[in-house]
């Protein structure tokens, strides 16, 4: 029974209708503090499983005896990790950004970012095209790196991976001070 002036809704304006209410902002606390969570955690479990794979390969490579230009390359190459990974890539760069667009999710998320929030907050989408293209690039060049590396024998594996476990603990820590202080700030964070 159709009551007066009332249409039916046509199959094209309810897709319509449930595009747009799944896109826009839903405010509800629990999608927030929900989206916030996933995201952040999402990328802290991605750093904590490759530190827990990468850390017995980084290992073994002490098994193996070593010349004085194994010492040279595993010091250089730690310090060249902590340096450009830990310090300059996540403490200054990756995990104020991370923790900001994880606080922005806490008010502003809607259902489609709270499902790809571990991906919003690592900025492969709503962000600065520079940001989103910066992101994917270095995606690639790290997926590139891993392959090339897995080919290596040991001792240069090992520590080659060392390095990279030295800069992603550095990367966990930074972000999760990062993240603790973002949640203690009444300060608006830069989402970008």
């Amino acid at each position: 029974m159709l009551l007066r002036g009332h249409r039916p809704k046509t199959p094209r304006a309810t897709i319509h209708a449930f595009i747009t209410s799944f896109v826009t902002l839903n405010h509800q606390p629990w999608l927030g503090r929900f989206a916030a969570v996933w995201g952040a955690g999402g990328f802290l479990a991605l750093l904590v499983f490759a530190l827990y794979r990468l850390t017995p390969i980084a290992i073994e490579g002490f098994s193996v005896p070593w010349q004085w230009y194994h010492w040279v390359v595993f010091v250089a190459n730690s310090v060249f990790m902590a340096y450009s990974e830990g310090y300059k890539g996540f403490q200054i760069n990756y995990s104020p950004r991370l923790a900001g667009r994880a606080r922005y999710l806490l008010q502003n998320a809607t259902p489609l970012t709270a499902i790809l929030a571990p991906f919003f907050c690592m900025s492969f989408f709503a962000a600065e095209k520079r940001r989103v293209i910066t992101s994917w690039v270095l995606t690639a060049m790290i997926i590139v790196f891993i392959v090339a590396v897995q080919s290596l024998p040991q001792p240069w594996r090992g520590l080659l991976d060392a390095g990279v476990v030295v800069g992603l603990a550095w990367g966990i820590v930074t972000t999760l001070i990062c993240l603790f202080a973002s949640t203690n700030s009444q300060a608006t964070q830069d989402i970008e």
